[in-house]
């Protein structure tokens, strides 16, 4: 059980929570380091995914969330991420920045709340209700384009989500499949 006071995460509230081991563990990074980072493995469903927890109740930032590459190297590129937004580095909607993959560029894109649920349970139940904003971190094929410029890569779309586009209006694919 985990006790604690005052806005509506896992670390404010003035209730008992039932937390598993993986919630325990979330709730520990988030009060040591100020931020936790969930990784999804790629499986036979489809690619994996990484997000953050906890950017939102530490700095105050959308929290972040990456598709498509190896669950550990998206791991370190927002574990980077948050790095550089707690040094005052904010996430701006349609922004490149070049801090998170060497070599490439990435965009943020503001996900749309439809997508929540199927994506992001963990960072739901820590927070406890939303809204609560997330930001897609987007990055392009080898040659430098982004899965929205033409001749990007068709691997790209398959492996990134566009989560700025409602869910039921999002092309079908693995991500469109999640509950």
């Amino acid at each position: 059980m985990f006790h604690q006071s005052a806005c509506h995460c896992l670390l404010c509230v003035e209730q008992e929570v039932e937390l598993d081991e993986s919630g325990l563990r979330t709730v520990r990074s988030v009060r040591d380091r100020g931020w936790a980072v969930v990784m999804v493995p790629e499986d036979e469903d489809g690619p994996g995914w990484a997000f953050t927890v906890g950017l939102w109740h530490t700095l105050r930032s959308p929290e972040a969330a990456m598709f498509g590459l190896r669950a550990d190297v998206m791991g370190n590129c927002l574990d980077t991420l948050a790095d550089e937004i707690a040094a005052g580095r904010h996430l701006v909607e349609g922004r490149e920045r070049d801090d998170v993959i060497r070599n490439y560029p990435v965009v943020a894109r503001t996900v749309d709340t439809s997508w929540y649920r199927s994506l992001f349970g963990t960072a739901l139940h820590f927070y406890q209700r939303p809204p609560l904003s997330f930001m897609e971190i987007v990055w392009p094929d080898a040659v430098g384009r982004f899965p929205w410029n033409d001749g990007c890569a068709p691997r790209l779309r398959e492996l990134q989500p566009a989560l700025w586009i409602p869910k039921g209006d999002h092309a079908p694919g693995p991500w469109t499949k999640l509950p």
